[in-house]
């Protein structure tokens, strides 16, 4: 791949992190000889032997800009993943293209949102030096990797997974899972779990940051690596396995339907708040957001389901208890309430938006970012797969 022109602008962005990167790279090596000069002194405790550096790994699929939901559940903590990690932690974030391809996809679309949502990353705050941030498609050790991992994962297993039948269910807007007609299964769809398993373990990640609806996939994922190692059998296990990170975050639900999460699939636009959306479009859908005829504002998640999910986007937007919150609208109605959701929406969001409205217009700096992204991740994978192939036989 050769670099494109980037403009006057993306030169001087370029210029920028490069500087960065060398005055890290700096810091870095000082710091390791500031590390070897102390652990060489009488009584001197090694820090590494108290604390093992973490691998990070998380992907997102580009279908479409995030929503509410994808912002307050994942993308928001991979920031605070990033700003709190030590010096010696490994961050690496895919935007995975071959994922999305287990539903029927637009062309010209998908390509559209797989620069969007790389934007998207950059525009929240994820530094491409510090982090690693890369499409999945453009490294081909991912599906390479599923594939050896397929031939160990039974059907059997794959069977009792959840989440491709709450896909299909979405896709087809069928109404319960039982519904699902399983001749419209795809085989993609139904071994994605795989593909995401060899996703982690390609580079040995140590952590996963996953939400609820995930956990069974990270379950399969350390099985698979469980499996792999003992039956490939060396001096040392060749995959770790990984943990969960938990990211504490509320679910935030569809504005239309209380009883699902929000969704960037759902047939109903009006049913999620996009991170491009505009103040008029975010009061817009909030005002119309299901509630209930019970008269006052009370938290309560079970019995008012449409209340507490207004209340949940308000506390996770400023910090605050969504119980808490509705004590202050103590014989007020959901017209008032509604106003400050918004208001409290549109201030967490105005930021970003504007950073990734701005961003978007530099094809030729996404494409440097993009290009050394998936540099980086294969150069980090390959050293994976030279190993996998001589365990299995394949070299």
């Amino acid at each position: 791949m050769s670099f494109a022109r980037t403009g006057e602008q993306g030169t001087r962005r370029l210029q920028a992190s490069l500087s960065r990167h060398s005055l890290s790279a700096c810091r870095n090596a000082s710091r390791q000889v500031h590390i070897r000069a102390l652990s060489s002194a009488p009584g001197h405790v090694d820090e590494t032997t108290r604390r093992r550096p973490r691998t990070v790994f998380s992907g997102i699929q580009p279908t479409g800009i995030p929503h509410l939901g994808n912002y307050l559940g994942a993308l928001s903590n991979w920031v605070q993943l990033q700003s709190k990690a030590e010096p010696d932690d490994e961050l690496i974030f895919s935007i995975v293209g071959y994922h999305a391809l287990t539903l029927p996809q637009d062309p010209k679309a998908l390509r559209s949102s797989r620069t969007d949502m790389l934007a998207v990353l950059l525009a929240i705050g994820l530094d491409p030096q510090r982090s690693i941030i890369f499409h999945q498609d453009e490294n081909p050790h991912h599906t390479e990797l599923a594939w050896i991992l397929n031939c160990l994962c039974s059907v059997g297993r794959l069977r009792r997974m959840t989440t491709w039948k709450s896909r299909l269910a979405t896709s087809r807007n069928v109404n319960e899972e039982s519904e699902v007609d399983e001749s419209l299964l795809n085989a993609g769809l139904f071994t994605y779990p795989v593909l995401q398993a060899a996703d982690i373990l390609l580079y040995k990640a140590t952590h996963v940051p996953v939400g609820e609806d995930q956990k069974q996939h990270l379950e399969l994922c350390r099985d698979l690596a469980d499996i792999f190692n003992r039956t490939f059998k060396a001096r040392n296990p060749l995959f770790p396995l990984p943990e969960h990170i938990f990211t504490p975050s509320k679910r935030i639900l569809s504005l239309k339907d209380p009883s699902s999460k929000m969704s960037k699939s759902a047939p109903d636009a009006q049913s999620r708040i996009l991170m491009t959306d505009t103040a008029t479009q975010i009061k817009s859908k909030i005002k119309s957001a299901v509630t209930d005829s019970v008269p006052g504002i009370t938290y309560d998640p079970i019995s008012r389901p449409g209340t507490a999910n207004l209340l949940d986007m308000f506390g996770a937007c400023t910090n605050e208890n969504p119980a808490d919150i509705a004590k202050r609208y103590e014989g007020k109605g959901h017209g008032a309430l509604k106003v400050d959701v918004a208001d409290a929406v549109e201030e967490l969001l105005k930021g970003p938006r504007a950073e990734l409205e701005r961003i978007r217009q530099e094809k030729g700096y996404l494409l440097n970012i993009a290009e050394d992204g998936a540099s980086r991740a294969r150069e980090r994978s390959e050293a994976t797969m030279r190993e996998v192939k001589i365990r299995v036989g394949l070299a």
